[in-house]
């Protein structure tokens, strides 16, 4: 049965993790359906984003090359660093520095209290409506070679929201990226790979400390992770190419409807005792 489980919960992350509706906040939600009734954990939703992470990288593999090789030669001054890939990248390094310093501060609430069922229902319902403000007043102009220090930093703060279940990564930053005029295309590929560094580092993080801690990570083994960052890898990949050509042309309403809804249905269920918080 855990086999199953780790299966479903790698294809909840692949499905959720590029949209706007928190992966956390869904791999916390769905657990609570399965046999075992448990959270999935803080390390067990790391590790799997390790395999939607990985998806990234194929999905943009040529861009990070560029990028890497633009910045690499910044550094040594071959390259301007005002060239849109040297920046961009120096923008990638700076804007993961506000998730790394806040994560290892709050880690332990982290873990525990900010997984409260509670508060991801709130965070789904109170970022969904600032999702839906910046959808319909930001001014969609700005393509990322426009992309400045200033804005790179705001970005990395809008990640950080992350660290909460229910907020979403890529809601996080690309909510900020419309408020600041960039369009919506834009805003979520930025997302994604502003995205590279701190996933790996919180996914590598917490799959040595499993590896210390004798292969477990909440209720599932090692392999059975395994198994379920594999399948997120292969579905995330899928939902990169569908998300961009799907916000390319439409806004981010039915994201923003599907955030309320479900927010508005965790209050009846946590009030009503059919799950616990």
């Amino acid at each position: 049965m855990n086999w199953f489980e780790a299966a479903l919960l790698g294809l909840v992350q692949g499905l959720t993790e590029f949209l706007p509706i928190s992966s956390s906040a869904h791999l916390r939600i769905v657990g609570q359906f399965l046999p075992n009734a448990a959270d999935p954990g803080a390390a067990f939703t790391a590790i799997t984003q390790l395999g939607t992470e990985t998806a990234v990288v194929i999905y943009f593999w040529r861009d990070i090359v560029r990028i890497v090789k633009a910045w690499a030669g910044s550094l040594a001054g071959k390259v301007s660093r005002q060239d849109p890939d040297a920046r961009m990248g120096w923008l990638v390094i700076l804007g993961s520095l506000p998730i790394v310093v806040l994560g290892l501060l709050f880690q332990d609430q982290i873990e525990s209290v900010l997984r409260s069922m509670w508060i991801v229902a709130t965070m789904l319902i109170v970022f969904g409506l600032f999702l839906a403000v910046a959808d319909a007043v930001g001014k969609q102009e700005r393509d990322l070679s426009r992309l400045t220090y200033k804005h790179g930093i705001l970005y990395g703060f809008a990640q950080a929201m992350a660290l909460i279940p229910g907020v979403s990564r890529s809601g996080g930053t690309i909510t900020a990226g419309l408020l600041m005029g960039y369009t919506r295309e834009a805003a979520a590929r930025y997302s994604f790979l502003l995205a590279i560094p701190a996933v790996f580092g919180s996914g590598l993080f917490q799959l040595y400390k499993t590896v210390s801690n004798e292969g477990i990570t909440g209720p599932y083994g090692l392999p059975e992770t395994a198994l379920a960052t594999v399948i997120a890898l292969v579905v995330g990949y899928i939902i990169i190419g569908w998300f961009l050509k799907f916000v390319s042309t439409r806004s981010y309403r039915l994201f923003v409807w599907y955030r309320i809804f479900l927010g508005l249905a965790l209050y009846l269920l946590l009030g009503f005792n059919v799950i616990s918080a």
